[in-house]
């Protein structure tokens, strides 16, 4: 059996969960890479990542590098003498710190390689109306969610799933996929997969303004699936148009109703203590939403105090 010396690299909560697994099982985690503190709140004082914390509470020790390819980074990385190093959402390494160790540097992504490699893979996944997803561990190599794959578990994606429950469900099969893992290279049982060459698989793409804005004029189940797959983050959003001016909100929960109207796409309207806005072949209901400047509320809580006046719509 080998004697695995383990250096983690990880920074948010999904990776505190594979973190305090491998310490768990007794694994010996020579050291942890996180992130630099970064300023947050309103005081815009340094906090620590997640990763970081729960190392510190475990006395382990941190290296927190702003360059990764930083020569003194790398002496402090050979030091550690690590022989495998662990990856959970991390940045990309260099080839340097992940062809250091004897027994290589894999990673946990949170979906089915060769499908979703990149950013965002558990936001797309339901944003695209998946009926399962899962997470794979996998050799690093010099592209981005290309290694060979070492092993796959699968986790369905309910209806009532959103980004929020499902990262909480990978996080759970993820951290135990990951000492599976270390259990196949403790006992030099790993037997590898390639992945295919071909580039025709689904993508992850990297979240921003313009792909979580909400179409109105799309299919019922479309608009309700980018607002499961981006809550409660990022939130997907759209422009509210209500006695003549317009502002942004953020819209976290809806529920479809199929139902023929004639209302015209995006018209808001309100009856019986809901929201409801016009889409094609029936409404979306809105139960939670947020305006600029205010909390998420839910959409009953926010009629006692804002007024949709008969102009207003969804754009």
């Amino acid at each position: 059996m080998r004697d695995l010396r383990i250096v983690f690299m990880g920074t948010p909560d999904f990776a505190v969960a594979t973190l305090k697994s491998i310490i768990e099982h007794n694994y010996n985690v020579v050291g942890v890479i996180t992130a630099p503190d970064r300023p947050a709140g309103r005081g815009r004082k340094l906090k620590a990542s997640a990763v970081k914390e729960y190392a510190l509470s475990k006395n382990l020790t941190v290296l927190q590098p702003t360059n990764l390819k930083d020569e003194n980074f790398i002496e402090e990385l050979k030091g550690l003498k690590p022989n495998l190093n662990v990856v959970v959402a991390f940045r990309m390494l260099p080839k340097a710190v992940w062809d250091m160790p004897e027994y290589g540097t894999f990673n946990l992504h949170a979906s089915l390689l060769p499908d979703y490699r990149g950013a965002a893979p558990i936001n797309w996944a339901i944003i695209n109306g998946e009926r399962k997803t899962g997470v794979t561990t996998f050799f690093i190599d010099e592209k981005i969610d290309t290694g060979h794959i070492i092993y796959q578990e699968e986790v369905p994606i309910e209806e009532t799933d959103n980004a929020g429950t499902l990262h909480d469900k990978l996080m759970v099969t993820g951290a135990e996929l990951v000492i599976h893992t270390l259990k196949g290279i403790e006992n030099n049982t790993i037997e590898v997969k390639p992945q295919p060459k071909e580039d025709t698989f689904k993508t992850a793409y990297k979240l921003n303004r313009d792909n979580t804005k909400i179409n109105w004029t799309n299919d019922i189940n479309t608009i309700n699936n980018l607002i499961r797959g981006l809550s409660p983050y990022p939130s997907a959003w759209c422009e509210l148009y209500n006695k003549g001016t317009s502002q942004s909100v953020k819209i976290y929960d809806a529920t479809p109703i199929i139902e023929t109207h004639n209302f015209d796409t995006g018209k808001i309207i309100v009856e019986d203590s809901t929201i409801k806005v016009a889409v094609e072949k029936g409404y979306l209901i809105l139960n939670k939403l947020q305006l600029p400047g205010k909390k998420a509320m839910e959409g009953k809580a926010l009629l006692n105090g804002y007024i949709f006046y008969r102009d207003a719509k969804m754009s």
